[in-house]
């Protein structure tokens, strides 16, 4: 009772290290006879340390706030002061833990007093009523009954400080033990609390003469749209046409714009890392963005492929009924996923070289209300309903939401295309703006379906500047 009362209440404490404010104590304890160090993030996220297995009830925590960008955080990357601040690091971490376990101690040695004294008073009430019971109401002497109580109290402080303290040094070993061997042969933070990627690297030469750039999947790449002539092998990989949406935007503003966007791509695969994609490994498309000179805008369309769109959409064909609970449920976690890792984009799109503009499409949906037609319906399966579509497009505006609230967050532009739907007649005697089920590529854009998309985005970028 009297150690986890103590861990409650022993303030952490609080310390400067690598120019960041940290406080270390412990975490509260559980039933568990052994459990993780914690280090807690303030505002971000609270981070099992595994590595850290510690046997009792003393398992330490480090919180620390927002990361400080300073003179003295660098110094852990100097060669020449980075050894020294970080034995410095280790000292003041040491010297702060162990300020906390002796102001824990001092205050479980007086919590055990306390509890004696209470105990001790209940013990003489006890004794009291026990004597008058026995002998009518009448008991021995009251110097009597005290020097017996004061015994007895004596006994038991004794007995519970020397408990207490063979407890709390018990503890204390425990934990210095459980962290010293789980320390042993860790060299880097990615070995104690898990990996984190960092972002991508800049990949191949420097490009210059373009002013602009989308990156993303299928439907910037525009997949079956007319091939680039003279494309490069990546082109060529990544099936991207004449008409994508870095060709129509550069048509409507006029400007050159550089196309990176492969079919399939994800924030992860694609994005932030390499692709494989027609049968070579198409480099990160951040990597070689971070290459491009002089760049004013950078358009960004992804998202569907993150949550396995397509896997709800089959599925919806598929079934009489696809609205469960299990599906959802996938469908949350995989927009959680996704809300993460588009979070390391921001981030990586932030910090571009030169500040380009930065514009995030949303993802289109495919079917109005209450669609029905030939695009709704697939040989041999139920096809969609109303209730599907409705499914389908709620969580569309989920996934949109996620992109909108990112953009926000960094000041970026939103840009949000208006195509015509399937099922929906045309007006303007263009054509549809989405393929059909009956197309080589059904729910991707045609050449008309780009070119609004392209308008939809031109109408955000900055002016550019003008000769002369």
């Amino acid at each position: 009772m009297g150690i986890p009362v103590t861990v409650a209440v022993t303030p952490a404490q609080e310390l400067v290290v690598f120019g960041q404010h940290i406080a270390v104590g412990a975490r509260p304890p559980d039933l568990s006879i052994a459990g993780p160090a914690r280090l807690v993030q303030v505002g971000n996220t609270a981070l099992d340390i595994d590595q850290l297995h510690i046997y009792g009830p003393l398992r330490p925590e480090l919180t620390m706030g927002p990361v400080i960008r300073n003179a003295a955080a660098a110094e852990v990357f100097d060669p020449v002061a980075g050894p020294r601040a970080q034995e410095e690091a280790i000292s003041t971490v040491t010297r702060g833990f162990a300020t906390w376990y002796v102001l824990g101690g001092l205050g479980l040695l007086a919590f055990t007093l306390c509890a004696a004294g209470a105990a001790a008073g209940i013990r003489t009430l006890v004794v009291l009523h026990r004597q008058s019971r026995a002998h009518g109401g009448e008991h021995a002497p009251l110097s009597e009954i005290f020097s017996y109580c004061v015994r007895a109290a004596r006994r038991m402080t004794v007995i519970a400080l020397v408990s207490a303290v063979i407890a709390w040094l018990a503890s204390g070993a425990l934990a210095v033990t459980g962290s010293l061997q789980g320390l042993r042969g860790v060299t880097s933070l990615a070995q104690l609390v898990g990996a984190y990627h960092l972002t991508p690297d800049p990949v191949g030469p420097p490009i210059t003469g373009y002013d602009g750039a989308v990156i993303g999947d299928s439907r910037a790449a525009r997949l079956g749209g007319p091939p680039v002539p003279d494309g490069s092998p990546d082109d060529v990989a990544c099936q991207r046409s004449t008409d994508s949406l870095a060709a129509e935007i550069g048509r409507l503003l006029p400007a050159r714009v550089l196309n990176l966007a492969c079919p399939g791509a994800t924030i992860t695969s694609g994005l932030r890392g390499p692709q494989d994609a027609g049968g070579r490994s198409v480099p990160a498309q951040v990597g070689v963005l971070k290459q491009v000179q002089d760049l004013r805008f950078v358009v960004v369309a992804i998202g569907p492929n993150d949550v396995g769109w397509i896997d709800f959409l089959r599925y919806c064909y598929g079934v009489p009924d696809c609205s469960d609970r299990l599906t959802q449920g996938e469908f949350d976690y995989r927009l959680a996923a996704f809300d993460r890792v588009y979070g390391d984009l921001l981030i990586d799109l932030n910090e571009l070289p030169g500040s380009p503009q930065v514009i995030i499409m949303t993802s289109y949906g495919a079917f109005p209300p209450g669609a029905d037609c030939a695009d709704t319906r697939a040989e041999g399966y139920p096809g969609l309903d109303p209730l599907k579509i409705e499914l389908l497009n709620d969580r569309n505006k989920q996934l949109n939401d996620v992109l909108i609230a990112g953009a926000q967050k960094y000041g970026f532009d939103v840009a949000d295309p208006q195509l015509a739907m399937l099922c929906e007649k045309g007006t303007d005697g263009l054509g549809p703006d989405l393929q059909g089920m009956a197309d080589p590529h059904p729910f991707h854009p045609t050449g008309i379906g780009s070119l609004r998309m392209a308008s939809s985005v031109v109408r955000h970028i900055d002016p550019l500047p003008t000769a002369g």
